[in-house]
Formats: structure tokens, C-alpha cells, sequence
């Protein structure tokens, strides 16, 4: 039976070009997420630094919030600085003695730990433990539409909610990452000095040959930025969160991965800007 005149046929579109419609919409919303993420980021660091300049800062709200971040965190963070601290020493151990290189441990060790075990942990703990919670709560508030009550008051969420966060992110990590480093540090310490396989003093003496001030101002720059970054993620996923609690539970998914991959790749990029300008220092 023959088509009538004037019917159009429309052919179904194939599946490659669905696959290439939908990466498309995919990769510009992704532009479009990462664009939202550095305003509200910006915006965050410029209420931050004008309200503690007109002596507006809601301090009370920070600390609160670095004392549930802290609470959070903390008991984590020991306990997987330790198994990290154990896990370098015994293969930094091995290797070392099979080279005859066992007087350099402390320095392996110790520099591996302060420049990447460390901050690596801290942005981990971050992403995940306090990460996660700041964005469930933030969900929270935004689903119960507590946050557009605020707008309706004129009161600006980045200004009361975020920014104190942000800043109390950025205290956390910094302090974080000297517990991750001290307890991963003496870890090592403990393995290699007490298992005999080198002396105290030589232990310490390599670290201390090799390593650098600039050492430690490195990882507590990448932990502050790190807090900062896990923070913006965070805030931004809790406050576009919608559709009850499963769109809560989504938001906190989300804000995990994309925070544990963004640290990932910042983390990289600042390890290689480091080994690029800075010289390795020679005993």
C-alpha cells in the first residue's frame, strides 16, 4: 500500500547521534556547573575578606562550624594517617635496603609524607567526611526551602552560609594536614627506628639534610586550597539540591566524586609547579 500524498516519514535518529546529542548537553552543563562553582567561590572569598574588614564576619558561625568540621574529621583522619605512615615506611624500608641506601629512609619518608601523604589524606578526609556532611546539611536547609526564606529576607546565603564555611574549610585543612603529617611521620619513625633497620640519628639527620622550609609551606598551601575547594563543591551541590531526600542523596554523591577528582588533579598541577620552580635541595 502506497505512502499518501503529502505524509511526511520521519526517520528515527540513530543511536550515534543520540550519544553525540546527549555528550554535548553533558559537556555544556558541565561548563556551565564549573562556571557557577568559580562565582560562588569568588563571591564566598570577596564576603570573606570584606566583612572581616568592616568587622561584620560572622565568627560565631565559623567556629561552630570548624568545631563540627573538626568533630568530623578528626578521629578519620588518625586513623588513616597511621596505615598511610606504615604502608610508605615498610615499602620506602624495602626498597632502600635492597639499593644500600638505608641512611636516606628518613629522608624518603619524611619528604614523601609532608609533600604528598599528607595533603593526599587531608584533601581525601576532606572531599569525604566533611565534604559530604556540609553538603547534606546544606541539602537539608535548601529542600525544607529554608534558604529561599533567607533570599526573601534579603539576607544572601553565599554571605551567611557559605563564606563562614569556607573559611572554617580552610582553618580545618591547614590544621588537618599537620596532624596527618605529624602522626604518618612518627609512624614511620616507629617502623624503621624501632624494627632496627636504622639508627635514630640517622634517621633523623637525612630528614633533616634534605628537607625544606618550603617543604611544609607546600603542604599547608595545597591543604588550605583544598579545604577551600572541597567547601565551594560542597556549598554549591547543597544548595542546587532538589527533590526531597533522594535529591539530597544524590547532591552528596555528586559532591564527593567530583570533589575527590578535582583535588586529585589540583594536587597534581601543584606538585608539578612545585618540582618545576623550586630546586631539590642537595646535603
Amino acid at each position: 500500500m502506497g505512502l499518501q500524498e503529502g505524509v511526511t516519514v520521519r526517520r528515527r535518529p540513530s543511536r550515534s547521534a543520540a550519544l553525540a546529542r546527549s555528550a554535548h548537553g553533558k559537556f555544556w552543563g558541565g561548563v556551565d556547573t564549573f562556571g557557577a562553582m568559580v562565582i560562588l567561590g569568588l563571591g564566598a572569598l570577596r564576603h570573606l575578606a570584606t566583612d572581616i574588614v568592616l568587622r561584620r564576619f560572622s565568627w560565631r558561625e565559623y567556629f561552630d562550624q570548624a568545631w563540627f568540621m573538626t568533630r568530623v574529621a578528626f578521629l578519620p583522619t588518625v586513623l588513616v594517617a597511621i596505615p598511610f605512615g606504615i604502608i610508605i615506611a615498610v615499602q620506602v624500608g624495602a626498597v632502600a635496603s635492597q639499593i644500600g641506601a638505608v641512611s636516606f629512609t628518613g629522608a624518603v619518608n619524611g619528604i614523601g609524607i609532608l609533600r604528598q601523604a599528607a595533603p593526599l589524606v587531608t584533601s581525601l578526609l576532606m572531599a569525604g567526611a566533611v565534604g559530604s556532611a556540609v553538603c547534606a546539611q546544606l541539602g537539608a536547609q535548601t529542600v525544607r526551602e529554608e534558604v529561599d526564606a533567607m533570599r526573601v529576607m534579603g539576607l544572601d546565603p553565599v554571605q551567611r552560609i557559605v563564606a563562614p564555611r569556607v573559611a572554617a574549610a580552610m582553618t580545618v585543612g591547614f590544621l588537618l594536614n599537620i596532624v596527618v603529617a605529624a602522626t604518618a611521620m612518627l609512624t614511620g619513625y616507629i617502623i624503621n627506628v624501632g624494627g632496627g633497620s636504622v639508627s635514630s640519628g640517622a634517621y633523623l639527620s637525612s630528614f633533616i639534610a634534605f628537607a625544606q622550609p618550603t617543604d611544609l609551606i607546600l603542604a599547608e598551601g595545597k591543604a588550605v586550597i583544598f579545604g577551600f575547594l572541597a567547601m565551594v563543591i560542597a556549598a554549591y551541590k547543597g544548595l542546587t539540591a532538589s527533590g526531597g531526600p533522594k535529591g539530597v542523596a544524590d547532591a552528596v554523591n555528586q559532591c564527593v566524586v567530583i570533589a575527590v577528582i578535582v583535588l586529585a588533579v589540583v594536587n597534581v598541577a601543584i606538585t608539578q609547579g612545585y618540582v618545576m620552580l623550586v630546586p631539590a635541595r642537595i646535603a
